[in-house]
């Protein structure tokens, strides 16, 4: 296993410096890192690893999601009421519209079995966008107009809609019902998952002003450990509850680190907000590359014109649903278009969920994992390479807060990551 690490976060390391010095986005040197390492290349990753793959995957997505909490100002995210709910749902909808109608006649599936690849292919990946939205929330970028504030509310919530629907649809393949109860459970997941996570935060910072006040200082090193410690728990109450009553583990993380944001004095949120920065460091590398370690190149080599066609065809769906939800904001044309390609990136969701209806044992098994490994692979690095290119195109002079190379620039904003 520590063989396993030491590629991983090495070798992940070395060709994200080298995507980086050729001016494409360091997941990109992680994503490849992965596939070759992973059993369907080399086979150099020890078993153990991979089998706690997800825990692990999950376990980086909290560390970024908790330092996206403490960033996020809750008073620019009011702002964005009306276009972050339908960010949340709006998308993904026409993007499963997209499969509906045209993956039987691409394709060659039923209605149905277009429904579940749609779902499957759904979800926007916050493994992606997150990190992004976080620094241009810290270098200031688009805040004015709440636009990464935006971005990051309905990412949060997508994950949660498309994973009903894919329950759903995977259910009505096998035989099975719509449940009206499931449609139901998205919004009581996303209310619950936002209570749960506010009362914990008050009462994390509730212990940690008692210690205070009782001479027992709690160094924030402490803090990031007690934090990251109940982050695990509330991910872990949504598993528990699973078959009694919906709950948002990851939106719990979120409103938990908001709160604690809330109530914390200044300097004290932005030192945690810092220490889970340089986390993100090492939690990144071990996320994107144990992504790409469950991506079956195989699949993507089988998978076609058609395939891509497909892909390319429910992406404009889904960037027409973005911009219906941007209807009547204040963004210029520009900062519309970076919302449609920051909701583009696919990874995490289709890594976990991708073969799901091949366990199942449905009909159309390998042309799902194929069309979701093939939108892993592009739709990934084409996002974050959009998202990087157009904030050098849109401002100039300005540099990408997601590029921090000069000394000057370091000065002005000095990174998070």
């Amino acid at each position: 296993m520590l063989t396993s690490l030491a590629f991983i976060f090495l070798v992940g390391l070395f060709m994200a410096a080298i995507c980086q010095r050729l001016k494409l986005p360091r997941i990109i040197g992680m994503l490849i890192t992965g596939i070759v390492l992973g059993p369907y290349v080399l086979d150099l990753l020890d078993p153990s690893i991979l089998s706690i793959s997800a825990d692990l995957r999950q376990m980086a997505l909290i560390i970024i999601l908790l330092k996206a909490g403490l960033s996020l100002n809750l008073a620019d995210l009011k702002r964005v009421g009306r276009p972050a709910i339908m960010m949340s749902c709006v998308p993904a909808s026409c993007e499963i519209l997209a499969f509906f109608l045209f993956a039987p006649g691409i394709l060659g599936v039923t209605r149905i079995e277009a429904a579940v690849m749609g779902a499957v292919l759904g979800a926007v990946s916050p493994a992606v966008v997150v990190p992004r939205m976080v620094q241009l929330m810290d270098a200031k970028y688009g805040t004015d107009k709440s636009i990464p504030q935006l971005i990051l509310a309905g990412a949060s919530c997508d994950d949660i809609f498309v994973i009903v629907l894919f329950s759903t649809f995977l259910g009505m393949a096998q035989g099975g019902h719509a449940n009206l109860m499931d449609f139901i459970n998205i919004p009581v997941s996303i209310v619950l998952g936002i209570a749960l996570g506010a009362i914990t935060g008050y009462l994390l910072s509730l212990f940690f002003e008692t210690a205070y006040a009782h001479n027992h200082c709690v160094r924030n090193s402490i803090k990031v450990i007690v934090v990251l410690g109940v982050s695990f728990l509330l991910m872990a109450v949504e598993t528990w509850l699973e078959e009694s009553i919906s709950v948002s583990g990851l939106l719990a993380v979120v409103s938990m680190a908001c709160v604690l944001k809330i109530k914390s004095v200044t300097f004290v949120s932005k030192r945690l907000s810092e220490k889970f920065g340089k986390l993100w460091l090492a939690a990144e590398v071990l996320l994107f590359v144990l992504v790409g370690a469950a991506v079956d190149i195989r699949y993507t080599l089988n998978a076609g014109i058609a395939a891509i066609l497909m892909i390319f065809l429910a992406l404009i769906f889904r960037s027409a649903g973005v911009a219906l939800c941007l209807v009547g904001t204040p963004m210029t044309w520009k900062e519309r278009l970076f919302c449609m390609i920051a909701y583009l990136p696919k990874a995490t969701v289709q890594a976990a969920i991708g073969s799901v209806p091949l366990a199942a044992g449905l009909a159309c098994e390998k042309i799902v994992l194929s069309v979701a490994v093939m939108a892993i692979v592009t739709t990934a690095p084409v996002g974050a390479f959009g998202m990087d290119v157009l904030y050098n195109a849109f401002y100039g002079a300005q540099r990408s807060p997601f590029c921090f190379r000069t000394a000057a620039f370091r000065s002005q904003r000095p990174p998070i990551f």
